[in-house]
């Protein structure tokens, strides 16, 4: 009896922790930090990269949070003839988040505004800027182990991104749309918020 008591208090626990979590006034940390680094072997051709992008995000009712994220990229691309093309962009995300269900495991969908401005140079000239605005609409599910850490596994969604690049000698302009749905459930992404 002992045994079934202790489960049924352990749950409960559980429970009431993961409720707390998404409730008015919590607020969630995280983000995302990435590097890359490429050679092809007897080309000379390098390629690497940098990014990092902290979010917060604030529960302005319950299971509803509204936050932004602010980043910054950097990538750089070197040929066998020693030209290097380097990228770096500041970036803007603000999102809406919306959490459905109860217990330790929560469904969401979030709703996010993806920004960015940057600059190309090709050794060390800057040639042009870019400007990026899009739309995301992504899936998620999020697990609460404790009361300050949800785990998240989610994919990309419903995007559309418009990228538009200047080159600065010619003032010619180049924009890119691009749109799509990508649910790939055998790459998702995994991220870790903490809930305050």
């Amino acid at each position: 009896m002992k045994k079934v008591l202790l489960t049924l208090t352990a749950v409960a626990a559980i429970t009431f922790a993961s409720q707390a979590q998404t409730e008015y006034g919590k607020t969630m940390i995280g983000g995302g930090v990435s590097f890359h680094t490429q050679s092809v072997k007897d080309a000379d051709n390098k390629n690497n990269s940098f990014s990092i992008m902290p979010q917060v995000g604030f529960f302005v009712a319950d299971n509803i949070a509204v936050g932004t994220a602010l980043g910054y990229s950097w990538n750089e691309n070197e040929n066998g003839a020693g030209l290097k093309n380097s990228n770096n962009a500041f970036s803007l995300a603000p999102f809406g988040r919306l959490y459905q269900g109860d217990g330790p495991v929560k469904f969401f969908g979030q709703l996010s505004v993806p920004m960015a401005w940057g600059t190309t140079k090709v050794d060390g000239d800057k040639t042009g800027t870019t400007a990026n605005y899009g739309v995301a609409l992504a899936p998620g599910l999020a697990y609460f182990p404790t009361e300050k850490i949800g785990i998240e596994l989610s994919v990309r969604g419903l995007y559309f991104d418009s990228q538009t690049t200047e080159n600065e000698a010619t003032s010619a302009k180049r924009t890119v749309n691009t749109f799509g749905l990508n649910v790939n459930s055998l790459a998702p992404t995994l991220g870790v918020q903490f809930h305050f």
